[in-house]
């Protein structure tokens, strides 16, 4: 089964050091103005959903949804994550472009 571009991507992004995960993490770089796109899991808690999509809203960063935590996690190296920001603007143009075409 061939994964989906957008997961291959975000894999060559965490390898090239241009993504962060963890909530507070992203919460600080959403602050920061250093993150370019947020995923953020379709099982995250609601209060999470909340904090992190209000933050981006008022930073005017896109977010974008994805399955869910297990996928995110083991897509960047790591056991569970609910949020992700990519630090990286070239990154998170192609990103937002693949998940907005599936």
């Amino acid at each position: 089964m061939r994964q989906p571009q957008w997961m291959s991507l975000l894999g060559l992004a965490t390898r090239a050091g241009k993504v962060i995960s963890g909530e507070e993490l992203v919460v600080k770089e959403i602050r920061n103005s250093k993150a370019k796109l947020v995923l953020l899991s379709e099982d995250a808690s609601a209060n999470t959903q909340k904090k992190v999509t209000d933050k981006a809203s008022y930073y005017h960063v896109p977010v974008r949804m994805v399955n869910d935590r297990y996928t995110l996690g083991q897509l960047i190296g790591k056991d569970a994550r609910v949020t992700v920001a990519v630090l990286d603007k070239g990154f998170a143009d192609k990103l937002i472009s693949l998940l907005d075409e599936s």
